[in-house]
């Protein structure tokens, strides 16, 4: 699974991305509009981590889909 295909069918992954990041509200995911830096600058935001971290959070997620 790449961002790109991830970004495409945002609608669908929003549901996903709640799971994993419980603190998100879904104005919040929505408002990433599944551009992968914004979701990441909106992970770090809320969870009070290290842009890297959250990359890799971010990232591991994909991975795992």
């Amino acid at each position: 699974m790449n961002w790109d295909q991830i970004e495409g069918n945002w609608k669908q992954f929003k549901g996903k991305a709640r799971e994993q990041w419980g603190k998100l509200t879904d104005d919040e995911i929505d408002q990433a509009e599944g551009k992968r830096e914004q979701f990441v600058g909106v992970v770090q935001e809320k969870y009070g981590i290290a842009r890297e971290d959250a990359e890799r959070q971010v990232d591991s997620w994909v991975n795992g889909l």
